[in-house]
């Protein structure tokens, strides 16, 4: 068997562009990428039809067949009124793949799916390690621990990665919407009661690349290193890029009232990461400072 076959879904998030790129160096590996209108993942039949395709044709090109699941539903707030939907595509499509990768008869197929910290109730003073009890407080969590359960159930060749704050260069989060308030707002407020690792797609992607060519099953956590609170996220991007970081007021979470509550704590022990023999991911503020520096937005550069 020569090289891997990977099938990427969620691939135009942010998270499914920086995987595609992290795959397109490795020249001898073939790599299908998914978004939700080449597999709906609210569609068992055409789920499981998909990945019976790819699955014969990495079968006959003699390469290992290999899933990174990237796709989610993660509006957080929008999954508290449409939970029945969230509930499918973060809790039974996932089991819906691992299923069929656990009974491919060729070659061992392999999962590795993210999952998120919101799994966890956000009550803490310490990292949260693979082995502290999930507690969702909303319905994001409580549809993504479905999920890590679905892919257990399984019993297939699988991986599964929980990570946190995830931020990128492209799409919709927190640093972009930062940056385009620092130029729109003499002034913003920002949670500083919430703690967390913020955590570059790049690195995550890098990663999750790497947890897959690994000897590792069961649940992995992997985020930047170090935490920080949203406020000092915030204040550290607006440094970064020559802006006065005072010009970021912390506030607490009370005067920002969500339908679905956030942890006030999200900080994930890695030591299950690099007891796996995985290279630890950078500290988040060296990823922060590569990132804005890619984007050229650094100051003085």
């Amino acid at each position: 068997m020569s090289g891997t076959a990977w099938l990427v879904t969620g691939a135009r998030g942010q998270l499914g562009l920086d995987l595609q790129a992290a795959l397109a160096v490795r020249g001898e590996d073939a790599v299908t990428a998914v978004g939700r209108t080449e597999l709906d993942l609210t569609d068992e039949a055409r789920v499981r039809s998909v990945l019976r395709g790819w699955l014969a044709a990495a079968e006959a090109s003699g390469r290992r067949p290999v899933v990174l699941n990237a796709a989610a539903y993660t509006a957080v707030d929008a999954a508290e009124e449409h939970e029945a939907e969230a509930l499918v595509v973060n809790g039974a499509a996932p089991g819906w793949i691992a299923e069929e990768l656990a009974g491919h008869q060729g070659s061992t197929a392999r999962l590795v799916h993210v999952s998120t910290d919101y799994v966890f109730d956000g009550t803490a003073t310490r990292p949260y390690g693979v082995d502290d009890d999930p507690a969702p407080r909303t319905a994001y969590g409580r549809t993504k621990l479905a999920g890590e359960r679905a892919v257990a159930a399984a019993g297939g060749d699988a991986v599964v990665v929980r990570t946190a704050w995830v931020y990128a260069a492209h799409g919709t989060n927190f640093l972009r919407t930062m940056l385009r308030l620092e130029q729109e707002r003499p002034e913003l407020t920002v949670v500083d009661d919430q703690s967390g690792s913020p955590t570059w797609t790049r690195d995550l992607a890098a990663g999750l690349v790497e947890a897959a060519l690994a000897p590792v099953q069961g649940v992995l956590h992997a985020t930047n290193g170090g935490a920080t609170t949203w406020c000092g996220f915030a204040r550290r991007i607006f440094a970064l890029v020559g802006a006065d970081p005072e010009r970021v007021r912390p506030v607490d979470t009370a005067s920002f009232p969500r339908p679905a509550p956030r942890p006030a704590y999200s900080v994930l022990d890695p030591a299950s990461w690099t007891a796996a023999g995985l290279p630890a991911l950078p500290a988040w503020e060296d990823s922060l400072q590569r990132c804005l520096g890619d984007m050229g937005l650094l100051a003085g550069r």
